[in-house]
């Protein structure tokens, strides 16, 4: 019996012993750090706190080499997702090789004969205390034991796989790329022939080149969201795309992240093809979607001119040649050869000399429009709005084709168009230049029939308009043709000035209404109290509804408000010739006596100060309709200050000057003060400083010096509001002790500009369109004009991921004294000023 338990003894010590062996040996095969006295061996791994990644020695596929790298710890089957010597790789019977940190700091793979085999070759004076750490993001970094910099981190350094938070693209002014090359093949990490990249065009593309500069496929430019030319992609996909530019740090980055439990990668495999592969809760990998994938995803498919219908169930490509083209060798397209294209079967109007603008003929060339489909390689970009995008391409003979894109802009085309494909749903619309004869009969017909059309609408809508003015105003029209001008209902002297002003100031032809007073009268309930929609430093604006039921906006111009004849004629000779979706349209006048009347047509939501300054009304104003505000304007003033036939200064942008329709899209309004610029003159002296306090450019409110950039600096304070809720002229900080401008540009420069977005948006708008609308708006409203940027400059900034300028400190602003100073105090006063004498 003690024989037997002696031995049962020995037998537990035994496997006791054993258990311990293998327990240290489990726990020592994982370890969190590398450093110079801790180097990571073979048979251990190095795991991220989290669990998620691990990094460790492998070989692919029973492949004769060793590697260091890095995959996700718990799903299968393995993907390497990193590799650190991927071109000098170890022999796989190399047993004594280690992962270390040098004394000066430097993570080196050294063999068995104690060779470096692979290092960061970083610059960094080191007293030892440095460490290599592996992230729960997949970012292998190399830090100092305190301190939170990173040294050296393998993000900046990528394979072929590209990981959520990882930055994709180029520093233009280092040189430096982050692009990912594919392995040579499946069992060699090495680097391949396939390079995916981000282009520095804008918008920006991304690209697959074979050996780094032949085209093998692209993703279509980048609007915001998504990129164009990949249709398809789900809501859930597309919110995880970034895409964030510095235009004066020279860097350009494509970037993801994940908003639910998805762990996800995507890379570039050994034969070119982008995939993405996602693991539900921790199970094996899934190919969430590939490109290219069909025929069609290959660049150049059919060669320029060409386009390739996009079908996954077609196994071979199916080209046409744009309308009015034909394929360039009928022989090669027929045995299956499209690369070489398609070329124009007739030519252009516009004929070789490229630098001609179009006249305006019957033989004028036309446009003809593709929907759905992938735009073409080699876009050139500019901030124009659809209708003025096609004129930029219809008056130059170099351009070949347009797209408008409303979260881009503008794009036109000068070279060969290649690279396009037709989808099913998706994509955008394109229009291509063709000569006359290439639009066809069905174009032509359709031309004919809507000109007939327009033509027959205008002369009934004439003769309806005349016959009802005969019956209620026989009188009561103003009519201004060739020089010729019929006034009633209005004083001699009045006729007088109307008919000089309009001989001198406008000799084209003009055809301005005038309403009978009593119809106003009756329209506006005697201009009654309960009609009144704000009142101004000019006057009060009523509601009013006509006979046939038409509302309108009446704006009664006060005897005593200063704006008389001359502001009165300006405006509405002015605005009768502006015509854009972001200005208010005049219906007509009415001269009666001391009388001025303008009639606008009737905006439902008001003015935005109605609701902007109002604390029970300004929830209305979501970020979404805040962004589209702000947007509108801009374009608007674009349209005034370049784009219109006049060149006009606004004077007197506010936010009681931008109306409201059914949709909350904005109009600007009141251009009484608003003055024409001839020819190149972009600079004015005025000894009548007329405005409204808080809005006042400083070269303006005390000089008399006005410009384009003065319409800018407005538009900036009104930017402002906008994003805060505040009235400028009535907020004061009292912690800080300083008002509007002083106070937001005190917040922006301590790094909490999404503090002074409106709390009653509370989480509910987007942080990168309000931090860049803040921007823009500091821009505007900085004391030198010549630091503020142009309109078009402003569309631009907004529409896009660009950064801007820094700003500088904005110090003028005015004091309850209405004479304007530079000083940190605030304003009370908040009247329109209708004279200042300028300095």
């Amino acid at each position: 019996m003690g024989i037997i338990n002696s031995q049962c003894f020995c037998d537990f010590l035994f496997f006791s012993i054993i258990s311990l062996l293998l327990s240290q040996i489990s726990s020592s095969a994982k370890v969190y750090n590398i450093t110079s006295l801790q180097p990571l061996a073979q048979g251990q791994t190095l795991v991220s706190s989290g669990g998620i990644f691990e990094l460790g020695f492998f070989s692919p596929n029973s492949s004769a080499n060793k590697y260091v790298g890095i995959w996700h710890k718990s799903v299968f089957p393995r993907k390497v997702v990193w590799v650190a010597n991927r071109d000098s790789p170890l022999a796989v019977t190399d047993a004594l090789a280690t992962l270390t940190i040098t004394s000066n700091g430097n993570l080196q793979l050294v063999d068995g004969k104690r060779n470096s085999v692979w290092s960061t070759n970083i610059s960094v004076l080191s007293d030892g205390s440095a460490a290599a750490l592996l992230l729960d993001n997949g970012n292998f970094v190399v830090k100092f034991n305190t301190g939170d910099e990173y040294l050296w981190e393998s993000f900046d350094y990528p394979g072929d796989t590209i990981l959520p938070s990882m930055l994709l693209g180029f520093n233009s002014k280092s040189g430096k790329r982050s692009f990912l090359t594919s392995w040579k093949s499946e069992n060699d990490p090495s680097t391949g022939e396939f390079v995916l990249g981000l282009t520095p065009q804008n918008p920006a593309q991304i690209f697959i080149w074979i050996n780094g500069s032949t085209p093998f496929w692209r993703s279509g430019p980048w609007e915001k969201s998504m990129f164009i030319g990949i249709p398809g992609r789900d809501d859930q996909y597309l919110s995880g795309f970034h895409l964030d530019a510095n235009v004066q740090q020279g860097t350009k980055y494509f970037w993801y992240n994940l908003f639910d439990k998805t762990v996800e990668y995507m890379y570039i495999s050994s034969k070119g093809i982008h995939k993405c592969m996602d693991s539900k809760n921790g199970e094996n990998w899934n190919l969430h979607w590939e490109t290219p994938k069909i025929p069609c995803d290959i660049y150049g498919t059919c060669g320029p001119f060409g386009v390739c219908e996009a079908s996954e169930s077609s196994t071979t490509p199916i080209c046409k040649c744009l309308k009015g083209f034909a394929p360039k060798s009928v022989d090669e397209w027929s045995r299956g050869n499209r690369t070489r294209g398609c070329v124009r079967q007739t030519q252009l109007f516009c004929g070789s000399n490229t630098s001609q603008s179009v006249s305006l003929s019957r033989k004028e060339d036309g446009f003809w429009k593709m929907s759905n489909v992938k735009l073409p390689d080699y876009h050139e970009y500019s901030p124009l709005y659809e209708e003025d995008c096609r004129i930029l391409c219809r008056d130059n003979c170099s351009c070949l084709a347009y797209a408008y894109v409303n979260t881009i802009g503008c794009l036109v085309w000068s070279k060969d168009l290649i690279d396009i494909s037709e989808f099913s749903s998706g994509g955008a619309d394109l229009f291509i230049r063709l000569a006359n004869a290439e639009l066809g009969e069905e174009g032509k017909r359709i031309k004919l029939v809507a000109s007939l059309v327009s033509i027959c609408f205008i002369i009934m809508a004439a003769i309806a308009f005349g016959l009802y003015k005969l019956r209620v105003n026989p009188k009561g029209i103003i009519k201004v043709m060739r020089n010729e001008i019929r006034l009633t209902d209005t004083s001699e002297t009045s006729r007088e000035s109307l008919r000089e002003y309009i001989r001198t100031h406008d000799p084209s032809e003009l055809l301005v209404y005038e309403y009978d007073f009593n119809s106003i009268l009756i329209a506006t309930s005697n201009f009654s109290t309960t009609n009144k929609l704000g009142e101004g430093g000019f006057g009060a604006v009523y509601w009013g509804k006509l006979e046939e039921g038409k509302e309108i906006a009446v704006k009664r111009l006060s005897s005593c408000s200063g704006q008389g004849i001359e502001e009165f004629k300006n405006e509405m000779l002015l605005i009768s010739k502006l015509q854009h979706k972001n200005l208010v349209r005049l219906m007509g006048c009415c001269i009666k006596d001391d009388e001025k009347l303008i009639i606008y047509e009737f905006m439902q939501n008001k003015s935005l100060d109605t609701l902007l300054f109002d604390p029970m009304k300004r929830g209305v104003l979501d970020w979404a309709k805040r962004f589209n505000i702000i947007q509108g304007v801009a374009r608007g003033l674009l349209y005034l200050h370049r784009d219109s036939c006049l060149k006009v200064i606004h004077r007197d942008l506010k936010a009681s000057n931008i109306l409201l329709d059914e949709n909350m899209n904005p109009k600007i309004s009141d251009f009484g003060l608003a003055r024409i610029f001839q020819g190149t003159q972009n600079l004015a002296n005025t000894q009548k400083v007329a405005g409204t306090l808080g809005y006042m450019s400083p070269e303006y409110a005390m000089r008399g010096i006005f410009s384009e950039k003065s319409d800018v600096y407005s538009f900036g304070v009104l930017v402002l509001e906008i994003i805060g809720g505040w009235k400028n002229t009535s907020f004061y900080d009292h912690e800080t002790e300083l008002c509007f401008l002083p106070y937001v540009w005190h917040i922006w420069s301590e790094g909490k500009g999404l503090y002074l977005v409106d709390e009653v948006l509370a989480d509910s708008y987007s942080a990168s369109e309000a931090m860049r609308c803040l921007h823009v708006g500091l821009l505007c409203v900085q004391d030198n004009a010549a630091d503020r940027p142009t309109m078009p400059e402003v569309v631009f900034m907004l529409s896009s991921e660009t950064d801007s300028p820094q700003p500088k400190q904005p110090i003028f602003s005015f004091v309850s004294d209405p004479r304007p100073r530079y000083d940190s105090g605030c304003s009370a006063n908040e009247a329109t000023i209708t004279l200042l004498q300028g300095r």
